[in-house]
């Protein structure tokens, strides 16, 4: 059932929470929504206490009226209210692409408040390749009049990255990631979050491994997709060096990004909480 949390601002932010246990708290990629957990909530079975947060402007939480604010400062606030709202003090996240970026703020400013991490496709430093692809998409209204359209358009991007789906779990990506409007598919997040990002287009990449170094001391695991076109092999290796003890899943015919449902990456997950329960 989902629930809603008003920001400091006045967003109403939609969140879902259930199962028992662990809090593990979800936060999706740039344009997604809770609903890209759905795998893992499958495959974990009510095992953890699994909290699955939608970013301001995305799926149904609500449109930012200053567009500005989608940056991961403001999210990571965001994050912070809404750990105070459930009075959780800390958790472990499962920080997918954006969300992933969002918990390495969160290390550098509420470190207190993790009990641990995984990041899922997405580290201190971020491919050209996999930015221009989505700068390919980001913030564009999808051409596509039906989901049937949808599913070969999406083939047509991601197929060679996400080889073995079936046409029923290309159709559900379809429904999940576009609603349905008055004359064809349309984006279900606000489109303006492309400003941002095209505004940095151009810029030197920011440095964030002072971020990555920040978790250090807390449980740490990261998953890849190898066929990623944003977390190289090459960056993995480098948070290997600098993280001894970091738990990598490697998920093999998946790109940006892994569904979470897979056995590497449901085993790196295992092995994270087993830490996070001895820490």
């Amino acid at each position: 059932m989902m629930k809603r949390f008003v920001t400091s601002d006045g967003l109403s932010l939609a969140y879902t929470d259930e199962g028992e246990g662990l809090p593990v708290l979800c936060l999706p990629g740039l344009t997604r929504n809770g609903a890209d957990f759905d795998e893992l909530a499958a495959a974990l079975k009510g095992r953890y206490r699994l909290i699955r947060l939608t970013l301001r402007g995305r799926g149904a939480s609500d449109r930012d009226p200053d567009p500005t604010n989608y940056n991961v400062g403001i999210e990571a606030r965001d994050v912070v209210e809404f750990l105070d709202h459930l009075g959780l003090k800390r958790v472990m996240i499962v920080g997918t692409s954006r969300g992933g970026l969002i918990a390495m703020v969160l290390a550098a400013t509420a470190k207190d408040r993790l009990a641990g991490v995984l990041l899922n496709d997405v580290g201190p430093e971020l491919a050209p390749e996999g930015l221009a692809n989505i700068l390919s998409y980001l913030g564009i209204e999808p051409k596509a009049k039906s989901y049937e359209e949808a599913v070969e358009a999406l083939k047509k991007r991601m197929g060679a990255r996400f080889p073995g789906l079936t046409d029923a779990k290309w159709t559900s990506l379809a429904r999940r990631w576009f609603d349905e409007g008055p004359e064809g598919l349309v984006l279900n997040y606000d489109a303006r979050i492309r400003d941002n990002i095209e505004a940095t287009a151009g810029q030197a990449a920011p440095n964030m491994w002072p971020l990555f170094d920040a978790l250090d001391g807390v449980p740490l695991a990261v998953v890849r997709g190898m066929n990623s076109d944003l977390l190289t092999a090459e960056t993995v290796e480098k948070m290997r060096e600098r993280r001894r003890d970091l738990i990598v899943g490697e998920v093999p015919d998946r790109g940006h990004v892994p569904f979470l449902d897979e056995p590497e990456a449901l085993a790196a997950l295992a092995s994270l909480v087993a830490r996070v329960g001895g820490s």
